[in-house]
């Protein structure tokens, strides 16, 4: 029995996910969390992304086929995708109990600085990035581009608002030095 690219793929977002609400009960309560307004366009745009890229783009017949690949490139990117999920794993296995689904502070919060975010300071959104690029290059259309586009837009936008609710929660001395030395979203490229 052969597997296919795109089982395999399929596959690996499944169990990502369901391992990753199912570490949800592994973090320490909000000492205080963002206001659900500012977190709300986050949210729309993350899930309309999702929603085209692993509803939309899987049907192929609906939409043009921009970057038709070979089972050799397809292969790669369950590689790339299986490589960016496993960079939110470590970011997140790194980040302990400190992690959380909202933007929020915990009780006893620092900025972590090892490990991934010393890479980057938003591993866990860069990680996602590179699974949904490979994801969209894998289903090779418009849909799939704009869904993968939206959710690193999302994480963006996020990590945004997560800097500047850090900055006031932990000091901005202290996330700002950590700015100055390690990029956002992508390693070595300084946004």
């Amino acid at each position: 029995m052969q597997i296919l690219p795109t089982k395999a793929l399929s596959f690996l977002w499944i169990i990502w996910v369901i391992s990753w609400w199912a570490a949800a009960l592994w973090s320490d309560r909000d000492a205080k969390r963002a206001s659900s307004i500012s977190q709300a366009p986050n949210q729309i745009i993350v899930i309309s992304g999702a929603l085209l890229l692993f509803g939309f783009a899987r049907l192929r017949y609906h939409d043009v086929l921009l970057t038709p690949i070979g089972e050799g490139t397809a292969w790669c990117m369950v590689a790339l995708a299986a490589a960016g999920l496993s960079f939110t794993w470590w970011a997140r296995i790194h980040l302990g109990r400190l992690w959380s689904r909202w933007v929020v502070s915990k009780a006893d919060h620092r900025i972590i600085q090892s490990g991934p975010y010393s890479v980057v300071r938003h591993p866990i959104y860069t990680g996602i990035g590179l699974a949904a690029l490979a994801t969209a290059v894998m289903y090779g259309t418009g849909f799939a581009y704009l869904g993968a586009a939206l959710i690193i837009l999302s994480f963006y936008i996020k990590a945004r608002l997560e800097e500047h609710f850090l900055r006031q929660e932990l000091g901005a001395e202290a996330y700002d030095d950590y700015s100055r030395r390690v990029p956002m979203l992508v390693p070595l490229l300084r946004i």
